[in-house]
């Protein structure tokens, strides 16, 4: 998951909660080795080996796309998982490394959803081009772990991968999950704002972590597809409050690429959130 990940149990014996955590961390660590890009055994390798080959994919594989796809759709293409070969040219690291526009649009080339073919089950990528799960990979895993808690147990739980989250509680004598939200101007140090949560999926986008400086500017890790580069005028932190990690992470990284229309378009939407 590529950060600090826990979960937490409202239970008065330490060995059954470590042996349910120890069932949520195997899940979690399935769900990495089978989508992440990084290893050589992922169906995401094996879909950039077929080189533009049609592939057959495995339900939990298709429903991971289909759900992409349907992001790309709502969002107006500005959802798209191709998108991730852009971390060739940049890396967000808080340095001032900013790729040349000539690196950008070289690799725009390879960007775009509507050159894939999706007919379900069976996925076809133009061959150099490749597909990042990253986006929703680890909400889907918050929300799969907290499933496997919840068959366990039913005391209240909370399911935190990096800060996207799944809270089933409350805890007892009724109280809810304090989660706060990093100020992206003192990370680590400080959160800016506290949620008190009974239950539900929070997931924050925002430039605490990831970053770099540009002409005196802060530049978040989400990158527009159209244009290859940090979204213009982002807030510096989304935060979505929804009935599962993965629909707050989506809706929280959507509102995210609306820019400066964050909290109008999650208005819209109807769900609760805070944009800082």
């Amino acid at each position: 998951m590529a950060s600090p990940c826990e979960v937490l149990l409202d239970l008065d014996d330490p060995q059954a909660a470590r042996g349910i955590a120890a069932l949520a961390a195997a899940e979690a660590w399935r769900i990495e080795r089978k989508f992440s890009r990084y290893r050589s055994d992922s169906v995401v390798h094996r879909i950039h080996a077929a080189c533009g080959r049609p592939i057959e994919l495995d339900e939990e594989s298709a429903g991971l796309i289909e759900y992409a796809a349907s992001c790309w759709a709502a969002s107006g293409g500005l959802f798209d998982i191709t998108s991730g070969v852009l971390r060739r040219a940049w890396t967000f690291d808080g340095g001032d490394r900013v790729p040349s526009a000539e690196a950008v649009q070289d690799l725009l080339a390879l960007v775009g959803w509507a050159r894939v073919q999706w007919a379900r089950p069976v996925l076809t990528l133009p061959a150099g081009m490749e597909v990042d799960l990253g986006g929703l990979g680890k909400e889907y895993a918050v929300d799969r772990a907290a499933a496997i808690v919840a068959a366990q147990t039913s005391s209240a739980s909370i399911v935190n991968f990096g800060g996207d989250l799944y809270a089933r509680g409350p805890r007892r004598g009724g109280r809810p999950w304090g989660v706060g939200v990093d100020d992206p101007a003192r990370t680590g140090e400080a959160a800016l704002l506290r949620i008190d949560l009974a239950s539900g999926g929070l997931a924050t986008s925002g430039d605490a972590r990831r970053f770099v400086m540009w002409r005196g500017r802060r530049l978040g890790h989400i990158l527009d597809p159209r244009t290859g580069w940090p979204v213009a005028d982002a807030p510096r932190s989304v935060t979505v409050l929804a009935s599962s990690c993965l629909e707050a992470g989506t809706l929280s990284t959507l509102g995210y690429l609306q820019g400066p229309r964050a909290d109008a378009y999650l208005s819209e939407q109807g769900v609760e959130h805070w944009v800082l």
